[in-house]
């Protein structure tokens, strides 16, 4: 890694990222044949054809589609030649799982064919692998095979809890650290996810997967093919919802094995019962001040994701400069550890968590005569000058912890007085303000703890308390918050305050003045050189002197102005990508400042009257000019954290509103879906009118026909007769008006039950009845003319059939009357309810119409968001960029 001082602000480089995600939906084949069972099986292999790209995309299901790019990664034809001499020694007839009715024949057999699941082992890998590998890969079939119940009995066999930790287990040991196993292994389990003939497999196969992508992702060809697969199950809602929950757990795992990279280490059988069982493991982190928290962790989590929730554990917001460390202490003997005699060393944000406790152990193994204590700690990474403006409580307590533990170090050398007043307002930070401080229990080990042995040292004992206690009196009006902050005051007005330390040793010093082994400190200002013991400040060389900078994997080095004349130091370390990094760091921030200031100048130079007779600025005024605008960027540097912020809320409340508005279009569907009923509903009631006027017209008919044969009747001795049937007749009409009447009533208790009816219903309705009193009146005006003669010329006993006559027409006149109020009052309920359908549905369309401006309105926001994160990576981007030019010189 090597490092030029940048004069201008770099061009930024711009990198293409693997999407691990697909937009195109996940469409099952309508047909899936395979292997035909029928007796026209070809035994000879020619029904193999050799697959090509353009054929492929022709023949295969959208699902493969993603696949069609890497047919050459597939050895197909040699796969089937292979598995065609299986079976046949066998003596089977298929091997492979379809979905397909009925018997059909198959004249060739396709890629789509290989990738689908089988009982059977397989002969050889799916993919054009090393040939030392091939029988390891058909030993990974087996133990997928077992893995998801697949018995050769064609039942599914049950594994218990430790059998599959123990098969699992085993994947691990073959695949891990071999990378043409691992996408071997992939399109295998992927195999065994398609038209799979029991659900339980199926279950068992993406279990498998998500176990597997959880800890170790596929080549990027490979990866993604697979990633376009399981997207699309994830989000094919007709899967399963077991199913669809490990695709959607498959993919988050996915994308983060894929950026995190394989684990290092084999994961223990902890770690994957833990994630079989859906469970968390836990782990402590440690501060500087030996306090500590419980994370919780599993065989995924890394270290950034470690961070992210210890930073919610505490409350702290700002967490962007801390990050997770390892601390080694060595302790020889019995010898206690001493304060100092440790070594933090910067974990990368993608190291797993569970192969950092995994090598803690392997190192603690392998120490012979000392003991070793390995533990994560959470600390800076190193302090800007933007720190200073940040206001979160949490923020400025581990700035204070971080600062106090390197000043005790010895870090920090300083005079007596100043010696004296940090300890003041460390004890008032410890204790707050007490009258008698000096009668306290703990005040002798309060005086030791808060001073440095090194100062400690160059006064008498007696001495430094008496100083420190009038200081310490001094203080009565400060509060805890006060006393810290006036302690990190004072150590940043150092020239060498709020740095980071790194142990080196010297490789090549071309003045002479080093010792062998040193302590750098980096801080805005540029590099520190102390000597370790005694501690003793030495020499600094400024951001501006360092011309060059570069780090290998065990040493770093400065091509650096010393007295006007170049030098190039070299010193042996295993951190010099932190050096070099923390160092790169205040360069940009410095950098960035100078661009602030010379638009600031620049738009001041435009906008703003400047005299030609002014004189020109003081240096004090430069210098203020220069901390304005230093906290302005600070101020910028918050205001885009607190954007940031807002953004992740807006993204939240965004996903909140989607959410409501899938839920609306629900409720339109399903009002579209009533709709519809009403509509049949009105179809019905349209066709029971028309049933109902053809039975009353054929009513009307049958008792004109009466009428006539009544006329027709003049023989005496037919009288009695005729009234008999008459009367039988009319009863029978009766009966079946009754009969009428029920199934009408029936029918309208369930033309009620209907919930909307459309207006237009009403009005047929009615139009309807206004043709049946029309008509009604008509027939009996028509009866009433046809006979009054009657009566005269009738049979005295013919009154009596005349009166059974006139009591059927005023029967059916008010069975006719009910049946039109009814209709009536069924209209207007009907008619009532369709307005209230109407008034939810003018409800839900202006609610959804509120949602979607507010939805606008979060995505112009989101997009000024997406701007200044732009800005933000153009500037991560120039810094990559630089370590790799670093890098290439080193």
């Amino acid at each position: 890694m090597t490092s030029d001082m940048p004069q201008v602000m770099p061009q930024s480089m711009r990198t293409t990222r693997s999407s691990f995600s697909s937009s195109n939906g996940y469409e099952t084949p309508s047909h899936n044949s395979f292997l035909s069972n029928g007796d026209d099986y070809d035994s000879d292999g020619s029904n193999f054809a050799p697959p090509t790209p353009t054929t492929l995309s022709m023949a295969i299901p959208a699902e493969l589609a993603g696949a069609i790019p890497l047919i050459d990664k597939f050895q197909v034809e040699g796969f089937l030649r292979a598995m065609q001499k299986q079976i046949q020694s066998a003596g089977k007839r298929g091997f492979f799982s379809k979905r397909s009715v009925g018997p059909q024949v198959r004249e060739k057999f396709t890629f789509e064919d290989m990738l689908c699941f089988q009982k059977d082992p397989i002969p050889t890998s799916l993919l054009k692998i090393n040939s030392d590998l091939v029988s390891r890969a058909v030993k990974l079939f087996q133990i997928i095979l077992k893995y998801i119940g697949v018995d050769s009995s064609d039942r599914v066999a049950t594994t218990s809890l430790d059998e599959r930790i123990e098969l699992v287990g085993k994947l691990y040991k073959q695949a891990l650290k071999r990378s043409e196993l691992r996408d071997e292994l992939f399109a295998q389990i992927s195999k065994q996810t398609r038209n799979s003939p029991d659900r339980q497999y199926l279950i068992n196969a993406w279990e498998l997967m998500y176990l597997c992508a959880s800890c170790m992702p596929p080549s990027k060809d490979i990866g993604a093919y697979l990633s376009e697969y399981v997207h699309n199950v994830a989000h094919d809602m007709s899967i399963d919802s077991e199913v669809q929950a490990l695709a959607t757990n498959t993919l988050n795992a996915l994308k983060h094995s894929v950026k995190a990279g394989p684990r290092h280490t084999i994961p223990g059988r902890e770690e994957i019962e833990a994630l079989l069982t859906c469970r968390k493991l836990t782990t402590i982190v440690f501060f500087l001040d030996e306090t500590f928290e419980e994370i919780t962790y599993d065989m995924a989590t890394t270290v950034v994701d470690a961070v992210e929730e210890l930073a919610g554990i505490i409350k702290l917001s700002a967490y962007s400069s801390f990050s997770l460390f390892e601390c080694r202490k060595v302790v020889t003997g019995s010898k206690s550890p001493e304060l100092g005699n440790e070594e933090y060393i910067g974990l990368d944000d993608n190291k797993y968590i569970g192969d950092l406790l995994a090598e803690f152990k392997a190192a603690k193994d392998r120490s012979k005569g000392e003991i070793l204590h390995c533990k994560l700690t959470f600390k800076k990474k190193l302090f800007r000058e933007s720190d200073e403006a940040v206001a979160d409580p949490m923020f400025v307590q581990l700035s204070y912890v971080q600062l106090q533990h390197d000043y005790i170090l010895g870090n920090y050398p300083v005079g007596r007085d100043d010696a004296a007043q940090l300890s003041a307002l460390q004890i008032l930070v410890e204790i707050g303000f007490v009258v008698g401080p000096e009668s306290c229990t703990d005040w002798t080990s309060l005086l030791e703890r808060f001073l440095p042995r090194q100062i400690a040292i160059t006064r008498a004992k007696r001495e430094w308390e008496l100083d420190i206690l009038s200081r310490y009196r001094s203080m009565e009006n400060l509060t805890k918050d006060d006393a810290r902050q006036q302690f990190l005051r004072i150590l940043r007005t150092l020239p060498y305050g709020s740095s980071v330390f790194f142990s080196v040793r010297k490789i090549d010093d071309p003045i002479g003045l080093l010792p062998g082994r040193i302590i750098l400190g980096i801080n805005k200002r540029g590099v520190h050189f102390f000597r370790p013991v005694p501690k003793e400040y030495l020499h600094s060389a400024e951001l501006r002197d360092i011309m060059q900078f570069g780090s290998s994997n065990t040493a770093v080095f400065f091509k650096m102005r010393v007295a006007g004349v170049l030098h190039i130091f070299q010193f042996e370390t295993k951190q010099g990508e932190e050096i070099c990094v923390a160092l790169q760091t205040h360069i940009n921030d410095v950098m960035l400042r100078r661009y602030s200031k010379a638009r600031s100048a620049a738009n001041g130079a435009v906008n703003g009257d400047i005299a030609n007779n002014v004189k020109p600025p003081s240096v004090d005024a430069h210098e203020k000019r220069a901390q304005d605008l230093s906290k302005a960027l600070e101020e910028s540097q918050r205001n885009a954290d607190k954007l940031l912020e807002e953004l992740r809320k807006k993204q939240k409340h965004e996903e909140e509103i989607c959410e409501e508005l899938e839920g609306m279009k629900d409720i339109l569907r399903s009002e579209k879906q009533n709709l519809v009923e009403l509509n049949c509903d009105r179809d019905k009631l349209r066709s029971l009118c028309a049933e109902k006027d053809s039975l009353l017209q054929a009513a009307l008919l049958e008792k004109q026909n009466m009428e006539v044969r009544l006329a027709k009747l003049s023989k005496p001795e037919l009288e009695n007769n005729t009234k008999k049937e008459l009367v039988e007749a009319t009863n029978q009409v009766l009966y079946e008006i009754q009969d009428e009447l029920k199934v009408r009533s029936s029918e309208l208790h369930a033309a009620e039950e209907a919930k909307r009816k459309l207006v237009n219903e009403r009005l047929l309705l009615e139009e309807k009845n206004l043709r049946l009193e029309k008509k009604k009146s008509d027939e009996v005006k028509k009866h009433e003319s046809f006979a009054l003669p009657d009566k005269c010329i009738l049979h005295p006993h013919s009154e009596e059939f005349y009166v059974c006559r006139k009591m059927q027409i005023q029967i059916l006149e008010k069975s006719f009357e009910q049946e039109r109020k009814a209709l009536k009052l069924r209209a207007y309920e009907l008619e009532k309810k369709m307005e209230q359908v109407s008034q939810a549905l003018a409800a839900a369309e202006s609610t959804l119409i509120s949602k979607e401006t507010e939805l606008s309105k979060l995505q112009l926001n989101i997009k000024e968001l997406e701007e200044l994160r732009e800005m933000k990576e153009d500037i991560d981007r120039k810094n990559e960029q630089t370590a790799a030019i670093l890098k290439m010189q080193g």
